[in-house]
């Protein structure tokens, strides 16, 4: 018999804001690298994460929920998902099968069948579906619609069937040597996790209080006491109003916010962390290029 041989490649996670990719990629790689939220567009940055295993190695591209473009940073984070989709070997569409089909649904299957390039369709969140007949017509519309490789339901938050939708990827990349070594997890810096992890919490926090118009970017990232991480990030708002309410009553809240975040920190990096988060307003941020090229939002 021949043996299978290894196979290695990009595969680009394209679904509506809140279809559960960082959930997903958060689960597939072990740890926490991309913000989860159930607010959209929590996604800004190709965050990469690194699946290897005996028979294949997974470059997972997490891109910002498809959406219509309309601030600066929407039209930049649309070109993000435009570039992973022409750059990858294999895209996943991942889908909220617990919702009905609506335009936005139909909008991110025509950018994959304009791409013409081999797609696995995954259904996601079946936990919330009691009934799984439910899924049958939702799979046959898929379908008719596009020459999937492969259809996979599943659960990102509670691990279903993840070890299927692995084999079931790497069986459609191209046979080739790994790219990454086998302990790499992510191609992202620390400096880019902490922020990340940071505007995570800030989205817990303010709930509906604040719309989606918070960024942070690290702006120190000292290693040079070996005793403690020292860490300050900035938080972006809009407003002199959305800075109170990050801050809160007597810097409650941004103390909640740093905390939180500071855990995690210390627990992906296995160190005593010193967190520091300050609040700036750049009025209309989305829309300036300066802003948006501090913030790692490539053009």
């Amino acid at each position: 018999m021949e043996t299978a041989r290894f196979r290695c490649g990009y595969v680009a996670l394209i679904g509506r804001p809140n279809a559960g990719k960082s959930t997903l990629l958060n689960r597939l790689v072990g740890e926490k690298i991309a913000a989860v939220s159930n607010k959209p567009q929590t996604t800004r940055h190709r965050i990469q994460g690194i699946v290897t295993r005996g028979d294949g190695q997974i470059i997972f591209v997490d891109t910002p929920g498809v959406h219509k473009p309309g601030h600066l940073l929407n039209r930049r984070m649309m070109a993000a998902v435009h570039d992973a989709i022409l750059s990858v070997d294999l895209l996943v569409l991942m889908r909220d099968a617990s919702v009905s089909t609506g335009n936005g649904d139909r909008f991110v299957l025509e950018l994959i069948k304009q791409s013409t390039k081999p797609a696995v369709l995954l259904l996601n969140k079946i936990d919330k579906i009691r009934e799984k007949s439910r899924l049958l017509p939702l799979m046959e519309f898929y379908s008719r619609e596009y020459d999937f490789a492969e259809i996979v339901p599943t659960s990102a938050l509670k691990g279903d069937e993840i070890d299927i939708l692995l084999t079931e990827i790497i069986k459609h990349l191209p046979e080739r040597e790994a790219i990454f070594s086998g302990d790499e997890l992510t191609d992202q810096s620390m400096r880019t996790i902490a922020a990340e992890m940071v505007r995570e919490k800030i989205l817990e926090a303010t709930g509906d209080e604040i719309p989606y118009v918070t960024a942070v970017v690290t702006e120190v990232y000292d290693e040079s006491d070996p005793e403690l991480l020292k860490i300050y990030c900035a938080i972006y708002v809009e407003r002199p109003s959305q800075k109170k309410i990050v801050i809160g009553k007597q810097g409650s809240r941004i103390r909640d916010i740093g905390t939180a975040a500071r855990i995690e920190i210390e627990s992906l990096t296995g160190k005593r962390v010193f967190l520091k988060l300050f609040v700036k307003v750049v009025e209309d941020w989305r829309n300036r290029e300066p802003a948006l090229d501090e913030l790692g939002v490539n053009a």
